[in-house]
């Protein structure tokens, strides 16, 4: 019976390109996918030693390093489930996170040790250890001292390799438990759906406590025995110095709008590129059209979840059509149940395998006939194009009626001086909520009476935000999402006498 770890996949594309170079540092050092193996086997040693078993969980809050790839690939061999976690997350989100999953293990920054040792002893953990932004720490330094020879632990296909928990924009944070196939089966199908090869060179600019950086961007250059330009965080000038050596770009949008403020960001610049990937936020149509007049390329809009890894994708040949997010992946469903626009469905080997600890929240979040319930409300053409138009819990109801956000956005967002909105409810004492858009501006903004005026031509009365309100810039997570939560609460006493 073949070992269901998804390392052991990893393993035999390491072990079949040993000499060629994985990963590709700033400085100039490299790793081969020989070293990644023999580095992953002594922290899988160094694991072990520290009393890590097949399904313990290992939580890991530190810095991106080339010693955090090797950790991840570390806690996947030995059969354990890999847990990261933001590293702007405060002591006391962590420690909820903590207390909710229960590690063997906990690994952080070295100024974070004191703290984590107080919150392991209260939770009954059995060691903390650290890794700073260089890989060095008392983890690296007891990985050093290992064998370079483990052997993989055994795993199904349905067991737990990953625990990643939801934003919890509403209610408490949720364990979303990823299984190895999960994994596996989605980076598969990713590799062949955008012709990922060996000859691909991808810059990996995004963090790594994330599914985009973590599972999208390293599975699939694992792979597909991709090498990877590695950058410690995203730096317009240094992706664009490092061009004419890549093939291919994992990136959110803000990535684009920033490379789009390069003077030499040219179609010269990306002669080598083959392939530009946009998500984890909506990408505007703007930079979409701005974008590809600049360099030829159109960007390759996809669209995921934390529960479900990759759900769609734009064609790799064909229409990349701005504001939509491409085709059902092969292999996966997405339905809508009922009109359109309404709550997006999806089913396949991607959707994870439940919350952790917690049966009724997944009960909830799965239809009858076994179906994810991802929250997203969107419309799906004739052909099986999939449009996002926003989140279930963002619809407003005014007046009874319901309005979608994103509508709203759109138009703003073409509008003359608008940089970018986001459109949100807050509590109205007539109409239950009123619409409100927050927006930043180009150069200066157009007075508010004004852009209301020109919106009625283009929207329903219902629909018209009562107040709009200009910020220097929208509130984001770690990913480049809009904040709407934060807006809210910001703006709730709006229509308070």
């Amino acid at each position: 019976m073949s070992n269901g770890n998804l390392y052991a996949r990893f393993e035999r594309i390491f072990e079949a390109n040993d000499a060629r170079v994985a990963i590709r540092c700033a400085d100039r050092t490299s790793l081969t996918f020989g070293d990644l193996a023999r580095g992953a086997a002594r922290y899988a040693n160094a694991l072990n030693a520290l009393g890590v078993e097949p399904g313990d969980r290992v939580t890991v809050q530190v810095e991106k390093s080339i010693a955090n790839v090797l950790l991840y690939l570390a806690v996947l061999k030995v059969g354990a489930v890999y847990q990261p976690l933001n590293i702007a997350y405060t002591a006391t989100e962590v420690a909820y996170f903590v207390e909710d999953a229960e590690p063997k293990l906990v690994v952080c920054d070295p100024s974070r040790q004191a703290e984590m040792r107080t919150l392991a002893d209260r939770c009954g953990i059995f060691a903390v250890v650290n890794l700073d932004a260089e890989g060095v720490g008392s983890l690296a330094t007891m990985a050093a001292g290992m064998d370079e020879r483990h052997e993989t632990v055994a795993r199904t296909a349905d067991d737990i390799a990953g625990l990643l928990y939801t934003s919890g924009t509403t209610g408490r944070s949720k364990g979303a438990m990823i299984t190895h196939d999960n994994l596996a089966s989605n980076a598969e199908t990713l590799v062949d759906l955008w012709r990922m090869t060996p000859g691909d060179r991808l810059l990996h600019a995004l963090p790594i406590f994330h599914v985009h950086g973590l599972f999208v961007a390293l599975n699939t250059a694992f792979l597909s025995a991709a090498s990877i330009v590695w950058f410690g965080k995203f730096d317009a000038k240094a992706i664009l110095a490092a061009m004419p050596e890549a093939t291919l770009l994992m990136g959110v949008p803000t990535f684009y709008t920033r490379l789009l403020a390069e003077p030499g960001f040219t179609k010269e610049a990306v002669r080598s590129m083959r392939l530009f990937i946009s998500g984890s936020a909506p990408l505007l149509a703007e930079t979409h059209g701005e974008f590809s007049a600049r360099t030829g390329h159109g960007i390759l809009e996809r669209y995921g979840m934390t529960e479900t890894g990759m759900i769609t994708s734009n064609p790799y040949d064909g229409a990349r059509v701005p504001g939509t997010v491409g085709f059902a992946l092969p292999g996966i469903s997405v339905r809508i149940r009922g009109e359109q626009p309404g709550v997006i469905d999806v089913k396949g080997p991607n959707v994870f395998k439940g919350y952790w600890r917690m049966p009724e929240k997944t009960r909830e979040d799965f239809t009858t006939d076994g179906w994810f319930i991802t929250g997203d409300v969107g419309t799906i053409d004739p052909e099986g194009r999939v449009t996002i138009v926003g989140r279930a819990k963002d619809l407003i109801i005014t007046g009874g009626f319901n309005v979608y956000p994103k509508e709203i956005e759109e138009v703003l967002n073409a509008m003359p001086g608008v940089g970018e909105s986001a459109v949100i409810g807050v509590p109205h004492p007539d109409f239950g909520e009123g619409v409100v858009a927050v927006v930043t501006a180009k150069s200066k903004l157009v007075p508010e009476a004004d852009i209301i005026a020109a919106l009625s031509g283009s929207l329903a009365k219902f629909k018209m935000p009562k107040r709009i309100f200009e910020v220097a810039e929208l509130p984001r997570n770690a990913m480049g999402k809009v904040q709407k939560a934060e807006l809210r609460r910001r703006y709730a006493n709006t229509f308070n006498s």
